[in-house]
């Protein structure tokens, strides 16, 4: 997980998050077919997937005069356990919490009668 900061530096950028949402929902594309993923120009579309490439979100592969781009699986699964992380620590805050709002509740309705 080391290079998970990489991996969320380069979502961070809408257009970019836009080009892997899209990668997602319809697996390989061409460059050409994610040239409407913003108002943009082939050359930064082309410095947009240096980027996505350098942190490991996605690959490349040259068919003739084609660039084909795909999301790599193991950069969603490193998002994916690192979310999950968290959810089992928020869940146990939350759980807590639910514990210690029932026992004020019953404070309050004992001190009530």
């Amino acid at each position: 997980m080391s290079n998970l900061h990489r991996t969320f530096s380069a979502l961070g950028n809408a257009t970019r998050f836009a080009i892997v949402e899209r990668l997602l929902q319809e697996g390989e594309l061409s460059a050409g077919d994610l040239q409407d993923v913003g108002a943009i120009s082939p050359a930064a579309l082309s410095r947009h997937f240096k980027v996505l490439r350098k942190a490991g979100i996605v690959e490349q592969r040259v068919d003739k005069q084609r660039r084909i781009y795909s999301v790599r699986p193991e950069a969603v699964q490193a998002i994916g356990a690192w979310s999950m992380s968290y959810r089992d620590f928020w869940q146990g805050a939350l759980d807590r919490l639910d514990v210690a709002l029932a026992n004020e509740n019953e404070r309050l309705e004992c001190s009530e009668n």
